[in-house]
């Protein structure tokens, strides 16, 4: 099932169970009930409490879309300093120029056909891309320059090497979720308590207000969603793509 479906089918359950709670709670109230008499306390504790809470949400937010962006950085990091090593080895000899850049295409093409179905699906890197960067990794450190001009461009693969490494471990870190259990424990109760304060207020008069409660319990909903789908940056909807890796190695696909 699409989880954009399964979005709008919360949306719209959220929605129907605070709609048919206010109806049934109507009901059991006589006709000499007055909702005007809500008293201020509990009004100025709803409304704290949805100011408490849309900090909380707002904050989820921007941490899961900063793990996001970072994740995506990753990326990039990783396929540039791979197509800095697979350029700059122009002035090696040419057998020693082929194996690093065949070395470089392997590892690549498996990163953006194997390796990234795995991490979305298993929420970790594959053993096969360790032992292909691990073999792309000694063939250009075992080169031994024969002149000046290859030993300058030495050292700078060298680090080319380290920050690639360094970005697939980060990779690798950002593979799984990044928001702990007790956090979600505190957005699913907020958001249970900011929803039920509707009923404190009672709001059960008119049919807009009925679909203002309706419409703020499904944008609650929304804003879960978005944080659930931001919360691991390659396994979900709007997930961090191996588009960095396709761009620079077109023929990795």
């Amino acid at each position: 099932m699409s989880e954009w479906l399964v979005l709008a089918l919360a949306m719209v359950a959220v929605c129907a169970v605070v709609l048919i709670v206010q109806v049934l709670q109507q009901r059991r109230i006589g006709d000499d009930d007055d909702p005007s008499q809500t008293p201020d306390v509990i009004e100025y504790m709803t409304m704290m409490i949805g100011v408490v809470y849309a900090i909380v949400l707002g904050l989820a937010i921007a941490g899961v879309w900063e793990a996001r962006s970072a994740a995506q950085q990753d990326v990039r990091d990783e396929a540039q300093a791979l197509h800095e090593i697979h350029e700059r080895v122009r002035v090696y000899p040419q057998s020693a120029r082929d194996r690093i850049r065949a070395d470089v295409d392997r590892y690549v093409s498996h990163v953006v056909t194997t390796e990234w179905r795995v991490m979305r699906t298993k929420g970790e890197l594959t053993p096969e891309g360790d032992r292909l960067f691990a073999k792309m990794r000694h063939d250009v450190t075992d080169f031994e320059p024969r002149d000046d001009f290859q030993a300058q461009a030495y050292q700078p693969l060298l680090d080319e090497v380290t920050a690639a490494d360094q970005a697939r471990g980060a990779r690798a870190d950002s593979t799984g979720a990044t928001m702990p259990g007790v956090v979600w424990f505190g957005l699913i109760t907020g958001a249970v308590i900011t929803i039920g304060m509707i009923f404190a207020l009672q709001i059960r008069r008119t049919p807009r207000e009925l679909l203002l409660a309706g419409l703020f319990s499904s944008l609650i909903a929304f804003l879960l969603f978005l944080i659930w789908d931001f919360d691991a940056p390659y396994s979900r909807g709007l997930a961090a793509t191996a588009e960095p890796f396709l761009m620079l190695f077109p023929g990795a696909r």
